[in-house]
């Protein structure tokens, strides 16, 4: 009688080769691809800079090359204005990528993104407070704080209402997804009020400039609002990539992520923090941009699945480059003038959402 090895294993352990392999690649040409499109961005626009001017530029700032042989024009175009939006962009569109991500893996459904769960809402009430009071009532925190103003208080809206609503689903120790995403929506309903109350008593110059900031935008773009968003937003991507095991235990459920040893709450308030944080600095420094943090996690699931090894740092790479290639569309499209970004990200989000919903109908009907 002959025994029978079983392929099962190995067929498994090939696959998971394949997939792996894949996300590398996937990785690869996505880093390409933002290297890419942001060289076009540094590029285009009203005064046209070719690529190789655009790498001479760039390393006489870092002193491999003399300034003097370049146009001043084109090195104040490239170092004072395209080069800020292009990073921030790139800062921006990880953030909220990674962010949903990571929410996306907590809650176990591939529909949650920083929204849902208050953090845009939140951080957009903080930073709205700063811009409508921040030289009346709140004079004294922004002679403090300087330029971290707003993103600091967009950082302690968002925190505050993400932490709300955790504290409100909280049962028995336990934190229901369910119970969560339903407190989620009544704070956001709260924070949104408080936000148009805001807005109600702005003056003209003020009410102006929410209308474009709810809109979403990088014209704003300088070094000193960079600086003020990059560390609050460069400590969550570089800490929710550790977490990423952790996320692929709650893939499995919260009751076997405890069994294989992960402490289940603590991770959860880790993640519902860092991603405030996170989403709370881009939306002071780009006001409200929809869509990303749902769609770009959803689309690398398709292409390299769900292991959150390869999923977080992806979400990172597509996420700038989607934004990236929305700011390029916003800035082109309608010039000399230009299109809010958040119609950009709605125009293609909106359209996709509606898709996921049906298919997710379609598996249940």
């Amino acid at each position: 009688m002959s025994a029978q090895v079983s392929t099962e294993p190995v067929m498994a352990s090939a696959l998971r080769g394949d997939r792996s392999r894949r996300a590398r690649w996937t990785l690869l040409g996505l880093a390409v691809g933002l290297l890419a499109v942001a060289t076009v961005s540094l590029g285009q626009g009203a005064v046209a800079v070719p690529p190789d001017r655009i790498v001479g530029i760039l390393a006489s700032r870092i002193g491999f090359a003399d300034a003097t042989r370049f146009n001043p024009v084109e090195v104040h175009v490239i170092l004072h204005l395209r080069l800020p939006r292009v990073l921030l962009a790139i800062l921006v569109g990880s953030a909220l990528a990674v962010s949903g991500a990571a929410l996306q893996g907590l809650f176990r459904n591939p529909l949650a993104d920083p929204g849902l769960v208050g953090v845009s809402a939140g951080a957009a009430l903080g930073a709205v407070t700063v811009i409508v009071l921040g030289a009346t009532w709140l004079h004294g925190v922004t002679a403090l704080l300087g330029i971290y103003t707003l993103p600091v208080a967009a950082f302690l809206g968002g925190l505050a209402a993400t932490l709300l609503v955790y504290r409100l689903a909280q049962q028995g120790g336990y934190t229901p997804v369910a119970t969560l995403l339903l407190a989620g929506i009544a704070i956001n309903a709260v924070a949104g009020a408080g936000t148009g109350v805001l807005t109600y008593v702005a003056d003209d110059q003020q009410l102006r400039s929410l209308t474009f900031w709810t809109m979403g935008s990088l014209g704003g773009a300088t070094w000193s609002n960079l600086a003020a968003a990059a560390p609050l937003i460069l400590l969550p991507m570089l800490a929710l990539p550790v977490l990423a095991m952790a996320l692929n235990a709650f893939l499995l459920g919260e009751s076997v992520a405890r069994h294989l040893g992960i402490r289940v709450e603590h991770i959860k308030i880790l993640v519902v923090t860092l991603t405030a944080m996170a989403v709370g600095a881009a939306v002071a420094v780009s006001g409200i941009i929809g869509f990303v943090g749902l769609v770009v996690p959803h689309l690398l699931r398709l292409l390299i699945g769900p292991d959150h090894r390869y999923l977080l740092p992806g979400s990172a790479l597509m996420g700038a480059f989607l934004l990236l290639l929305a700011d390029l569309l916003a800035r082109n499209v309608v010039a000399p003038a230009e299109l809010p970004i958040g119609l950009i990200t709605a125009l293609v989000g909106g359209p996709f959402f509606l898709a996921l919903l049906l298919r997710r109908r379609g598996m249940y009907s």
